[in-house]
């Protein structure tokens, strides 16, 4: 259906229609010009974050459902990030005329899948007209206590550095992307020259065999925020002085750490959490592993330090890599190699204004 039939708000109401809020703090949610959020007792988090086509995503190799998956998700991994609970979310998107109505009900289908892994609400968002393709911009609202609001610039001397997760594949399996994305099409060049219209129609139905691949797939199009990592760290009575998630990169992520706590580094290149796969895919394309690790991102795992007297408690956490420790800021931030050289940490990883 031609979303000009059901125009704006038609748009909207058949996309939130059904949806009922679940989170106490929600007085009132999509269907006036503002919702209404309640919080006597708890510091507000507020995070947004805005998505272009063609810059951060690129329909070629990302369905719609994933899309919205992975919009939702990357916001609620901002409130994870702070040691807050998400709660509510506002959705706004730019649609360029080859959107079909049934396109946004899968790109809500996969948002509201997200925020129904976190029980988050859907609150409100606006819808525009785009001549330029798809834009997104969402925001998520979430809770925490003051006293257990994490921020970046409390890393302290001695503190141990930890990454939850594995890190590099979702770099790699954007890379495994681009490149069929780039062999489809010199093929289709190739045969528009030839005017070989069966070989065309052959590449229509073209499907890439990614078996043996599919984690690194799953890292780059299905994000997940790590919400079970801050339950495990609040079980186990885990409080990090400083954290992140890594969305621009590990190495980028630990610099801001250090820089706005005032502190060095020291992370060792053996404990860097690598999947096989990730290792595999990095040699196939004859790139060194490492620094997909350090600069790639995307991966959305939690980068967090802890006082040293957490050691043991870390130690039981699955999923959770000790990977380092802070310094005194004099000392430096630095990558210790598997054959104890030393080398000065940079920040190589996405910067969306290069």
């Amino acid at each position: 259906m031609d979303i000009s039939k059901l125009g704006e708000f038609g748009l909207i109401r058949r996309l939130t229609d059904d949806i009922k809020p679940v989170n106490v703090s929600t007085v009132y949610g999509v269907g006036d010009d503002c919702a209404v959020m309640h919080y006597p007792d708890k510091e507000v988090l507020l995070t947004t974050d805005m998505l272009m086509e063609g810059v951060h995503f690129d329909l070629t190799y990302i369905d719609l459902f994933h899309l919205g998956y992975k919009s939702a998700m990357v916001n609620i991994s901002d409130i994870f990030a702070m040691n807050g609970t998400p709660r509510q979310m506002t959705v706004s998107m730019a649609l360029s005329k080859r959107f079909t109505v049934e396109d946004m009900e899968m790109f809500y289908k996969g948002i509201r899948a997200a925020c129904g892994k976190w029980n988050v609400d859907i609150v409100g968002g606006d819808t525009t007209s785009s001549y330029t393709g798809l834009a997104i911009s969402i925001t998520c609202v979430g809770e925490a206590d003051k006293a257990d609001i994490v921020y970046r610039n409390g890393a302290r001397e001695t503190d141990l550095i930890c990454v939850s997760g594995d890190l590099g594949a979702a770099y790699m399996g954007l890379q495994l992307l681009e490149r069929e994305k780039s062999v489809y099409y010199q093929q289709v060049e190739e045969a528009k020259k030839k005017g070989d219209r069966n070989m065309l129609g052959q590449l229509a139905q073209f499907q890439p065999d990614f078996s043996g691949k599919e984690y690194l797939l799953q890292r780059q199009l299905k994000t997940e925020a790590r919400g079970d990592i801050i339950h495990r760290l609040r079980e186990a009575n885990i409080r990090p002085t400083a954290m992140m998630d890594v969305s621009d990169g590990l190495s980028s992520e630990l610099l801001h750490i250090c820089s706005q706590s005032h502190v060095g580094c020291r992370i060792f290149e053996k404990n860097l959490p690598i999947d096989y796969q990730t290792a595999v895919m990095a040699e196939e394309f004859n790139m060194n592993v490492t620094t997909c690790a350090l600069n790639g991102g995307e991966d959305y795992e939690l980068l967090f330090t802890v006082p040293i007297g957490d050691y043991d408690k870390i130690e039981m956490l699955d999923d959770v890599r000790l990977i380092g420790h802070i310094t005194k800021e004099s000392l430096g931030r630095v990558l210790v190699t598997r054959d104890d050289n030393e080398f000065d940490l940079k920040a190589q990883g996405w910067n969306p204004l290069s």
